[in-house]
């Protein structure tokens, strides 16, 4: 009857032990938490979760924890919940907050001597910039950085030098702080590269629309080729927004490189980033050691890990941002560092501190706990972690991720390198240029019909077009040779380009800086004004102005015999005749001459007329006249008709062998200097604005452009202009004009014209080229003017 008794006191005094060690366990952990930090307080109950189950460690022991939210930006509520879990009793104070509140916990901490294990933490994902935490050299330093510092600078600055750049710009979003960037800005500065900053604001839309409204066309272009080298330096989320509208509105081109440095970026981020980007594409992120074996993933040495947080297929480990994983492993730390403080049963129990009373004393255990966690280390899910003598975490490991240039959606990532602070960086980074070998790659080509450089061939019935000509001979060399292919299509305008009033360009032009192009082909000239908006090759092909203009007609003329001569000529001959058979007969009639037996001949006046004709024409008889006056008249007569009829002659056998009717203008100078025949060219077109330069310039000393533009400057251009090149060649075919055109063109039109009836004029100086237009700041200028001997 005595021992029921014993046994009840037994099981009432072990159940209130029970229930007291689960109130009041020895082993408590404090914890605050941003509010906006949801999955911290869910990583850190998994974790609590996971050791206390794990005997191994704690054995019969099991952790207890207070967690709190507090507002990131408020130091002083931030102070106000820490002091509220030291009178608690708590043993560490585990914190993941930003650096706003950080340095008010950290001072807290080494008041009160309790081990202080803070993760940095940044906004939205923002990348993050050192929090600058005073360190002393003395015993009172209880707080303990878990995530490595911050090695941005570092990082980027080795990579810019491998890929060698000289000039690029650094975007970075709202959130984050520029002035943690700024060793790495000195260092740059010092080594002579030129670098721009521009901060994203949160609605990019906005921003891009208000670059298109601000900036002049020559100012959008320098600021395009800006954006072929960029450094990005925000969370996924901007970063993919930002290059979503940057890629849809043309701001950069094929080869752009850009950079994206975040430790927060996980693979789902690099997939879609690379999909949402053109160009090339440099990832740079934190990266942790994972197990080879696969059944080995979710154990560390003796501990089993969750598997919704090792296991890299499932949905929540792959959301999980790296201050979750650090959380993680500062809880595994906790447990391993109060296992050893069990075995040496060196254990302090703690009373309730208070913070608030003035003569209030540390925690006496406080010393030996933090030493005891310094000395420790585990490995968990962010690989070693552990401390060094500056109370950081020296463990850190980047991975640089790249693609290739490239288009097309879906581009393979593959790891170029990895960096860590003691050995630096392990692998080759080269900024790869285009060169010979383009396979692959497919280029927009745009263009202007424009005999004999471009031409298109009958369109069959279900094939697409097929374009043939000079220039596109030169695209196909060079597409045979490089090994790209293309899409060609016409400009919609059917325009070369011009600038317009609102500073744009239309045309071919206009579709390369709109980025809706490649490279632009056809009877296209060098010029200052399009070298401002475009990229230009070397020249393939001389270029010089000429003129167009209609032959003369032939006709059958039954007077072509009079040609000669001219009419006032004519009437002077046959005056002479009648003048000189009515003194023949004056003659005669005053002293009539002694006529043989037997003659016949009369000495009238038709007889005179008949007779000075017939000598003339040398079809005249013997002299019937025999008196001395006469035949000195006759003789000087006939001297007259010999050097007449010789010259009518010669005149008449030139003529007749002339099998062609040149024309009197055989030079732009004799084109200037007429009147007689108007003349013009394609309106705004590179002709137009070379005339028009020369013509308005001051200092031209030939005169011939400033008469030639007033010419073509009638009606403010509209009288003498064409629309096209096609309806200034039919003006010249059916009506008075002449068309001043390129001279490669025009000799063509005169060749192949199936009438033949037309005939050109040039001009032997070539000041300009023909060249093939690319992207301001393409990566194929090069590559194109390099191949222009194929």
């Amino acid at each position: 009857m005595e021992v029921f008794p014993l046994l009840l006191v037994l099981s009432v005094w072990w159940s209130r032990t029970w229930d007291l060690a689960n109130a009041d366990s020895i082993i408590h952990i404090g914890a605050i938490f941003d509010e906006s930090a949801k999955k911290d307080d869910e990583v850190f109950r998994t974790a609590v979760g996971d050791l206390n189950q794990n005997e191994e460690i704690l054995q019969t022991e099991k952790i207890t924890f207070s967690v709190t939210f507090v507002d990131g930006s408020n130091p002083f509520q931030a102070v106000q919940e820490a002091c509220e879990l030291m009178n608690q009793g708590i043993l560490a104070l585990v914190s993941s907050i930003g650096c706003t509140s950080a340095g008010s916990l950290q001072s807290l901490a080494d008041a009160m001597h309790i081990p202080h294990l803070f993760i940095q933490r940044s906004t939205a994902g923002t990348p993050r910039s050192g929090c600058g935490l005073t360190r002393s050299n003395r015993n009172d330093d209880y707080t303990l950085s878990v995530r490595p510092p911050v090695y941005l600078n570092d990082v980027i600055l080795r990579v810019v030098t491998e890929y060698a750049w000289q000039k690029f710009i650094i975007f970075y979003d709202s959130e984050y702080d520029i002035r943690g960037i700024q060793e790495f800005l000195d260092k740059v500065s010092q080594q002579g590269m030129d670098v721009a900053l521009q901060k994203v604001e949160n609605n990019i839309s906005k921003m891009i629309t208000t670059l298109f409204d601000t900036l002049r066309i020559e100012e959008l272009n320098r600021y395009r080729d800006t954006l072929r080298r960029a450094i990005l330096v925000m969370n996924p989320a901007t970063a993919k927004s930002f290059i979503t509208e940057v890629v849809e509105t043309n701001l950069v081109a094929f080869d752009c490189h850009w950079i994206i440095i975040n430790e927060e970026i996980n693979d789902v981020d690099v997939q879609e980033l690379v999909r949402r980007s053109i160009g090339r594409l440099t990832i740079i992120r934190q990266t942790f050691p994972v197990p080879q074996n696969i059944s080995q993933r979710c154990f560390r040495g003796n501990h089993r890990i969750s598997s919704t947080l090792c296991d890299p297929k499932d949905p929540f480990a792959q959301n999980m941002e790296i201050s979750n994983l650090y959380i993680y492993d500062t809880v595994l730390l906790l447990a391993n560092a109060f296992h050893k403080k069990l075995e040496d049963r060196k254990w302090h129990s703690m009373a309730s501190l208070s913070c608030i009373r003035k003569n209030s004393k540390p925690w006496q255990g406080g010393r030996s706990m933090l030493e005891t966690i310094k000395k420790g280390g585990v490995s968990g899910l962010t690989g070693e972690l552990e401390f060094g003598e500056n109370g950081g975490n020296p463990n850190v490991h980047f991975e640089i991720l790249g693609t290739n240039y490239g288009e097309e959606l879906g581009r393979g990532v593959r790891k170029l390198g990895c960096w860590n602070p003691v050995t630096g960086l392990n692998g080759s980074l080269t900024d790869k240029k285009l060169e010979n070998n383009m396979r692959g790659v497919v280029l927009r080509v745009v263009t202007v019909l424009e005999e004999p450089f471009v031409m298109v061939s009958e369109n069959v019935l279900g094939k697409p077009k097929k374009y043939q000509g000079f220039s596109i001979d030169v695209l196909d060399a060079l597409s045979n040779y490089l090994g790209f292919n293309y899409e060609i299509y016409v400009a919609p305008d059917h325009k070369y380009g011009s600038p317009q009033e609102d500073g744009t360009w239309n045309g071919l032009v206009g579709e390369l800086v709109f980025k809706r192009a490649d490279i632009g082909i056809s009877a296209l000239t060098i010029t200052p004004d399009r070298e401002n908006v475009v990229d230009f090759t070397t020249r393939y092909m001389d270029y010089s102005v000429g003129v167009l203009l209609r032959r003369a007609e032939k006709t059958v003329d039954m007077f072509a015999c009079l040609a000669p001569f001219d009419l006032s000529l004519w009437a002077c001959i046959a005056g002479t005749v009648l003048l000189v058979g009515l003194l023949v007969y004056l003659l005669n009639w005053l002293n009539p001459p002694r006529l043989q037996m037997g003659s016949m001949t009369s000495t009238t006046l038709y007889n005179s007329m008949w007779f000075v004709y017939g000598s003339f024409v040398q079809q005249g008889g013997e002299v019937p006249y025999t008196t001395l006056a006469t035949r000195m008249m006759m003789g000087a007569w006939w001297l007259f008709a010999l050097i007449v009829i010789s010259s009518y002659t010669a005149n008449l056998a030139a003529f007749l062998t002339i099998t062609r009717i040149e024309s009197s203008i055989q030079s732009l100078q004799d084109l200037s200097k007429q009147t007689d025949i108007p003349y013009g060219t394609v309106l705004d077109s590179a002709v137009y604005e070379h005339v028009r330069m020369k013509g308005m310039n001051p200092f031209e000393r030939d005169s011939m452009y400033s008469q030639m533009w007033r010419m073509i400057n009638r009606s403010n251009g509209s009288e003498n202009n064409v629309l096209e090149s096609q309806a200034g060649i039919q003006k010249v075919k059916y009506g008075n004009y002449a068309f001043v055109w390129d001279a490669a063109v025009l000799e063509y039109v005169a060749i192949n014209d199936p009438d033949c009836s037309f005939y050109t004029i040039g001009n032997t100086v070539a000041d300009r080229g023909y060249g093939i237009a690319l992207q301001h700041g393409s990566p194929y200028r090069d590559v194109f003017s390099q191949r222009r001997d194929f």
